[in-house]
């Protein structure tokens, strides 16, 4: 079949299917208007081409046209009106949306129970929406992720899948890279909300203690730092340590800051390296080492020092908060918030947010206890990153 005459056709099978799921009104139909670039073949030939594809088409039964007149002694189809669906999805290699549908929900309903955004998932396939770019052909793509989320909570060692992901992946599907191109549909799985903020796969793979390799933890400030073979300072501007040599604080900081982006850490690790302050970069959302890390300095710090966070201001920067402060709870300290009030940001640097990020960044925001921010938050209705105004 031609490639004008396919992708016309394409097109109208595309517009039966939105009318069966209610996304559009009139009947689906190629007028002139669609048909535009057959009207203007350069050649009798290329005419002729088009018309034998539809021809063929409407000999199966699956769509019916009418002729008129382009101000010439040549013919033009002017209307082409679809008869069967079925069919002509048959004949264009096509499986009907309605068919994909069917089987998504068949699939995957049953395990709507343990995740319940399944139900919104199939909603959203069910009026031809997509999500993070999956469509209901891709349900085996959510099966998959639910079995890499079950096999990484099932193999956890102290929270760590010591296999790597790559193994992980080649071990489950017989393709080393197969997870790594299921890293949208387990972020909305884990996060329970298909409108949730896209988190970088790093992210994603180290809530569920997935790894491609452990990376060290960033350090800075005039501290000492108890560790497996030795004591002694960290080094200046900054230093990088395995999270599970690190024991507890050999000296009083004034402060422990913890800090979410890389080049705001580097910052700030030059300025303040010679400071009786610990900076520790999170390096995004902190993986499960880093929290038990996190702790156990938290554990050997005096109650009457303050530990702070800086991070974005959008949903994630929240998330973040929510994690580490419940980290700090849990070690008796109360986590505060560092330069992440609205009131802080620019004008210039501020960018509108949806109502969705808002609602969820006030949700994170109250989850780390920050309840004033959370409702600064509310009234400002903004985001920012925290490297363009730190």
């Amino acid at each position: 079949m031609k490639m004008l005459a396919r992708s016309l056709l394409e097109k109208l099978l595309a517009d039966s299917d939105k009318a069966s799921a209610g996304r559009r009104t009139r009947p689906a139909v190629l007028t002139k208007s669609n048909l535009s670039e057959y009207y203007a073949c350069k050649t009798l030939q290329e005419k002729e081409e088009f018309e034998v594809a539809i021809n063929a088409v409407r000999a199966e039964g699956a769509i019916q046209f009418s002729i008129g007149t382009r101000g010439s002694a040549n013919d033009f189809i002017d209307r082409i009106e679809l008869v069967d669906s079925r069919l002509l999805a048959k004949l264009l290699n096509k499986v009907p949306a309605a068919d994909h549908i069917t089987f998504a929900n068949n699939l995957l309903t049953p395990l709507a129970n343990r995740y319940p955004v399944i139900h919104d998932i199939l909603n959203q396939w069910a009026q031809l929406k997509t999500v993070r770019t999956f469509t209901a052909a891709d349900a085996q793509d959510w099966v998959d992720a639910i079995t890499v989320i079950d096999y990484a909570r099932d193999n956890m060692v102290n929270k760590v899948v010591l296999t790597p992901i790559n193994e992980v992946s080649g071990k489950l599907f017989k393709d080393t890279k197969r997870i790594k191109k299921l890293a949208a549909p387990i972020d909305v799985l884990l996060s329970g909300d298909i409108n949730a903020d896209h988190r970088p796969p790093t992210e994603v793979w180290e809530e569920i203690g997935l790894f491609r390799e452990e990376h060290p933890v960033r350090l800075a400030g005039n501290i000492s730092i108890s560790r497996d073979r030795v004591t002694d300072y960290i080094d200046s501007p900054y230093m990088g340590l395995p999270a599970a040599t690190i024991k507890s604080l050999a000296s009083k900081p004034s402060m422990i800051l913890t800090i979410e982006n890389q080049t705001t850490f580097h910052s700030e690790a030059r300025r303040r390296h010679d400071e009786d302050v610990l900076l520790i970069y999170t390096a995004g959302m902190p993986n499960p080492p880093w929290r038990d890390m996190y702790a156990r300095l938290l554990k050997s710090l005096s109650a009457d020092i303050p530990v702070y966070h800086w991070g974005d201001l959008d949903e994630g920067g929240f998330r973040i908060a929510s994690v580490l402060a419940l980290v700090a709870k849990e070690a008796g300290h109360t986590l505060k918030p560092w330069q992440m009030h609205p009131d802080n940001v620019p004008v210039e640097h501020r960018r509108p947010a949806s109502v969705n990020t808002i609602n969820k960044m006030v949700y994170f925001a109250n989850a780390a206890g920050w309840d004033s921010i959370a409702n600064a938050i509310a009234e400002a209705k903004f985001t920012v990153e925290q490297e363009s105004f730190s």
